[in-house]
């Protein structure tokens, strides 16, 4: 409930048991306004059409009203509020901006912290800048902080900090051999410095004097948040993830005998000091972030640029709901700072579950230890793992046998299995995270069964083991810096569809997450993606185009809004003409056909708590597309397409007509990148010949005062079909008619 005219707001919301409690800001003076709700219900009013001023829907609903108090200010989980009040802690403070005046929201940080202060407790100097919220950490008890009335009543919701989880290293070591000398005489590094793509990796820093990762990274090319810690590893994390980023697993660089071009650069912001842990200081983790993000762009601005997080918090209890950390995340890569004019690319680890007894479940284990912060934005390209991994060469661990089957998902790996359906659909793809033993004692970590990578001390050996989610979001992130070298004019949003368009699912991931086939439904598709992703990519179906496989790629704009009038209404729909080869295709007659769509835009957050609460208010717009389908004529179809652009935002899109989709349009259309692929003869394809791409609600739309709905949306549309190995060449087919550019149509 809001109402901009007497500037009363709703703060936050969040279940209480049976009970939905909410918290309302009304402004001095503007009381009698809400009480006069209360007025009309118990006189029964009516207006002059004879209608009831009851408000019945809202009232009806209230259980009590009164003045905030700190428990009720509290959104997170109840349990991490200690018991004892006296209990000092670091806390997350969301202070709400009432105002699109760079003055009101300094003063609003200035306030609270004078008010803060006067009860002993201790304020952050680093903060997060939201369209509506301000966040802040804060140090002091809940005893503390309850003397003043007056500071509580300047919060918008209250959160717990959260802790960085541990980097992992000190893992069994494989004897050393002289192999790095084979490698850099096989290895043909980037001589194009100014134009060479760049892996930011955003870890625990890196010893730059080893020497394989001498080659790819410039002394200048080395940062820290915190100038005490330095810019060197000394976690033995960091300086692996750069071995991975730049060679891949190197057991197998080193097996090769082929030569080896590397045309990537790496460079390194020491975000994390030691191991990892970072136990709620007094410097934001969103804060510390943004500034890792700005270092390198503040030296060299012009380098095209991936960049790859491996830290996340300890805990995964958002469980999918945004936080201040992946509302960064998200508000970097859509560069809401700048209107979306230089937006990046973030690569994100999606969290590691290290339970030894979690992984003697598996694979049960895998639906409840979920994605951790801040994996769950929806900008980035969130990787978890999987492995191929199931050859134990250790003589000791002869009677242990590997927990994961080959090409099932690690059993490190998280999901999102049990997030809110609203959520997006996490993680986006899977890479090779390595796979853990068991015997009668338990589970165990080997070194085959991990990755080979750089060791930190280069003095002692060259070479160690990583595995998890870490390892995966490094080579995830060296196809992407791949993709930009063979690219280099595509437009980041691209780049990310292109990774997760070229993924497949694995035959043990079909196995075990779908049910026996012909009975699979729609569920059991989303139950995949939110363990498996879309599986695993592949940078030759990423590259290149057969004659009986090919993909479009299409980067657009849409503006999803415009105001009419006093309201803000959807606007554009952007109908794309596939330049399907209708005759090839028809001949092909009953055989059946494959088409993948994939959508990818970034949006701009709005964490404040009505996100916590909708999807629908914290995405500044959500795009959505559909396919014409047979017998339906053109006009029908921008017919029906109008219909859903306008539908409430709350109401289900049923699509009982065209049930060959995997996930259909009401699973599909999370997140920010959607993807679905559509089964069918390639007689029925032909006739699907146009693609929409439509705006649905979104805060730009919701939120008129901000003013942002006559801003542009930008995405990319990837467009593949595929058929069995056949005579037709629908790859020249297709070549013939794109000759001519392709249309689209507004």
């Amino acid at each position: 409930m809001g109402n901009d005219t007497k500037q009363i707001e709703l703060l936050s919301v969040r279940q209480d048991g049976g009970h939905t409690v909410a918290n309302v800001f009304v402004p001095d003076g503007q009381l009698v306004h809400f009480e006069k709700y209360v007025t009309d219900y118990l006189q029964e009013k009516k207006n002059k059409n004879g209608d009831a001023l009851d408000h019945k829907a809202l009232l009806n609903t209230i259980y009590a009203i009164r003045a905030a108090e700190l428990r009720a200010l509290w959104t997170d989980d109840p349990t991490l509020l200690p018991a004892d009040q006296s209990e000092a802690f670091w806390w997350e403070v969301w202070l709400p901006v009432r105002g699109k005046h760079a003055e009101i929201r300094e003063e609003v940080v200035s306030d609270f912290r004078k008010l803060a202060a006067a009860t002993g407790c201790k304020i952050s100097e680093s903060r997060a800048d939201f369209p509506e919220r301000v966040v802040v950490l804060m140090y002091g008890s809940e005893r503390q902080f309850s003397h003043s009335v007056i500071a509580l009543n300047c919060v918008a919701e209250l959160r717990r900090a959260k802790e960085t989880a541990e980097f992992f290293d000190s893992m069994a070591v494989e004897d050393q051999q002289g192999w790095q000398d084979d490698l850099l005489a096989r290895a043909v590094f980037s001589g194009d410095i100014e134009n060479a793509p760049r892996i930011c990796l955003l870890d625990s820093g890196v010893n730059r004097a080893h020497p394989l990762i001498a080659p790819v990274i410039q002394s200048s090319g080395l940062y820290t948040v915190n100038h005490a810690w330095g810019v060197d590893d000394q976690a033995n994390h960091g300086t692996g993830m750069v071995g991975i980023a730049t060679y891949g697993d190197l057991s197998n660089a080193l097996a090769s005998s082929l030569p080896i071009r590397i045309s990537h650069l790496i460079e390194s912001v020491k975000l994390v000091e030691n191991h990892g842990a970072n136990p709620g200081g007094s410097e934001l983790h969103a804060s510390l972030f943004a500034d890792a993000v700005s270092q390198p762009e503040v030296t060299a601005p012009n380098h095209p640029r991936v960049f790859s997080s491996t830290v996340t918090s300890a805990d995964y209890r958002d469980r999918g709901r945004p936080s201040s950390w992946s509302a960064m995340v998200d508000r970097l890569a859509s560069d809401a700072d700048n209107n979306g004019a230089f937006p990046r690319l973030f690569v994100q680890s999606a969290g590691n579950m290290f339970d030894q007894n979690a992984w003697l479940t598996y694979p049960a284990g895998l639906s409840t230890n979920l994605i951790h912060d801040p994996g769950q934005a929806w900008n980035s390209l969130t990787v978890g793992a999987y492995t191929t991994k199931v050859g134990i060469s250790e003589t000791d661990h002869h009677n242990c046998a590997t927990i994961a089957p080959a090409g099932g998902p690690s059993p490190m790996t998280s999901s999102s299995a049990t997030w809110d359906k609203a959520w997006p659909l996490k993680p986006d793809v899977v890479f090779e995270g390595g796979n853990a033993a068991q015997d009668e004692l338990g589970a165990v970590v080997l070194p085959s069964l991990s990755l080979l990578t750089t060791h930190n001390n280069s003095q002692e050996r060259f070479f160690t083991t990583t595995n998890a989610t870490s390892s995966a979001s490094a080579l995830c992130a060296r196809m992407a810096a791949q993709l930009m070298v063979a690219y280099p004019t595509l437009l980041p949003e691209t780049i990310r569809a292109l990774i997760v368009h070229s993924a497949e699912w694995t035959e043990a991931m079909l196995q075990m997450y779908l049910p026996v086939q012909g009975c699979t439904t729609k569920a059991a598709y989303v139950n995949l993606v939110r363990h498996c992703g879309w599986g695993a990519p592949d940078m030759e179906r990423a590259l290149w185009s057969a004659g009986n496989s090919l993909t479009l790629i299409v980067e657009d704009s849409i503006h999803p809004y415009h105001k009419d009038g006093g309201a803000i209404k959807s606007g554009d729909m952007n109908l794309h003409i596939l330049p399907w080869p209708k005759d090839e295709l028809e001949a092909l007659g009953n055989m059946q056909v494959e088409m993948r769509v994939t959508l990818s835009y970034f949006i701009e957050p709005n964490p404040s708590s009505r996100g916590s609460a909708s999807k629908y208010h914290y995405a500044s717009h959500r795009l959505r597309f559909d396919v014409r389908r047979p017998l339906e004529s053109l006009d029908d179809f921008v017919a029906r397409i109008n219909a859903a652009a306008t539908q409430d935002e709350n109401g289900a899109h049923a699509d009982p007509q065209d049930p060959s989709w995997r996930l259909g349009e009401n699973q599909r259309s999370k997140g920010s990148l959607h993807q679905d692929i559509w089964t069918g003869t390639a007689a029925d394809l032909a006739s699907r010949a146009q693609l929409a791409v439509y705006p649905a609600a979104g805060w730009w739309r919701t939120r008129p005062k901000l003013e942002r709905y006559n801003f542009p949306a930008r995405y990319s549309l990837l467009i593949s079909i595929r058929t069995p190995e056949t005579e037709t060449d629908l790859y020249n087919a297709i070549a013939q008619q794109i000759a001519m550019p392709i249309t689209s149509v507004v």
